[in-house]
């Protein structure tokens, strides 16, 4: 008998201890779908300007994605050199000045220009004797008069002469050295080296005194008027850019606007070594200021467009590498219920973000504004 009671004792206590530990399951079950809910208060909804609102389906393009530099094209760039070497004697600019095309940029000194010069004049002085000679010889030539030794020899240094004179004056107007005034008797030993386009000088490689050998750049204009796009394309995208489309890009050091241009050019040959290809772009705002040569770009080309469900920019929170929006699951008189919901982001474009999710639909609402202050990042 006394048997039968400790076993009764026994079952009630572990039928107890069952119980007890389902009450405990259901207790932690319910703490846990209470902390996956977020709730709203309608003041705290109201004090916060919070915003629901559904999903929307918006036209996303598909992009490639690219890099590259703001450049110029080689018409607006400039390295200016000396046909001859000298000596810098005057040098009034400094790198960042603006010069106009025509506008004397550097002097410079070299005895050989003396040279050059009176090499000229005596050969112009001349000319016009050789000439007389060489007529002189033809006409008698052709009389049977003088033999045609003589005749060959006045036109060979009447040639000669005119040859030498042509050269002479080809140089001098290289070196800005006008002929007219050398043939005057003005002989310098200086030559001016003028713009040869307007711009900006952004190089100066020279100081007063310093001897420019020939053909070393002194400086160079850039004319910033008419900038580019010179982008680097992958050769696994190039089928896809075509001319004509559109282009986005930021120059992330300046700036955080978004600026537009458009496919202009693509190149014709692939760079064997990095497997890459230049695409031309043309910018639809070329008056916007502080565009620079040599700023670094990234832009994306507008390849294609597609449909797709997509929500606010704002909406959607990046959380230990995931994505999330908080979808609502119930409202009434007293305030919002809200879950954190995992979704899978596509492409963002304007301001929304596609999104890849089976399990929403059109009909769901989500919070569209105020969604960091809830869950944060």
């Amino acid at each position: 008998m006394k048997n039968i009671i400790y076993s009764y004792a026994t079952v009630f206590l572990l039928v107890m201890t069952a119980c007890g530990n389902k009450n405990n399951e259901t207790t932690t079950s319910d703490a846990e779908t209470e902390s996956d809910a977020i709730v709203v208060t309608q003041d705290q909804f109201s004090a916060n300007n919070f915003v629901l609102g559904g999903l929307e389906e918006r036209s996303f393009p598909d992009v490639v994605e690219t890099s590259g530099m703001i450049d110029v094209p080689p018409e607006n760039r400039a390295s200016v050199m000396a046909f001859m070497g000298g000596f810098v004697k005057k040098t009034p600019l400094l790198i960042g000045d603006k010069v106009k095309k025509g506008q004397s940029l550097v002097t410079l000194e070299n005895q050989e220009f003396v040279q050059m010069q009176q090499e000229y004049l005596q050969v112009y002085n001349q000319l016009d004797f050789l000439k007389a000679e060489f007529e002189r010889n033809q006409t008698l030539f052709d009389e049977k008069i003088a033999s045609q030794k003589n005749f060959l020899q006045a036109k060979s240094n009447y040639e000669t002469a005119k040859a030498q004179y042509q050269g002479l004056r080809e140089q001098l107007q290289m070196l800005n050295i006008s002929p007219s005034q050398v043939e005057k008797g003005s002989i310098s030993s200086l030559a001016n080296i003028y713009a040869p386009i307007s711009g900006s000088v952004t190089k100066m490689n020279v100081s007063m005194g310093s001897y420019v050998s020939p053909a070393s750049e002194i400086l160079e204009i850039i004319n910033n008027e008419h900038v580019h796009l010179e982008l680097t394309v992958f050769e696994r995208d190039i089928l896809k850019v075509k001319k004509g489309q559109k282009i986005e890009f930021t120059i992330p050091e300046a700036s955080n606007e978004t600026f537009k241009a458009e496919v202009y050019l693509v190149g014709a040959s692939i760079d064997d070594a990095k497997r890459t290809i230049k695409v031309h772009g043309h910018l639809e705002n070329e008056d916007h200021t502080g565009f620079l040569p040599g700023m670094f770009v990234n832009a994306m080309i507008m390849t294609d467009t597609k449909n797709a469900l997509s929500l606010p920019d704002e909406a959607v929170i990046e959380s230990e590498g995931s994505s999330y929006v908080l979808k609502l699951v119930s409202q009434d008189a007293e305030g919002y219920t809200f879950e954190k919901f995992h979704v899978n982001k596509g492409h963002s474009f304007g301001g929304f973000t596609e999104i890849k999710s089976a399990d929403l639909k059109q009909g769901d609402q989500f919070l569209l504004k105020g969604v960091f202050d809830l869950i944060g990042g």
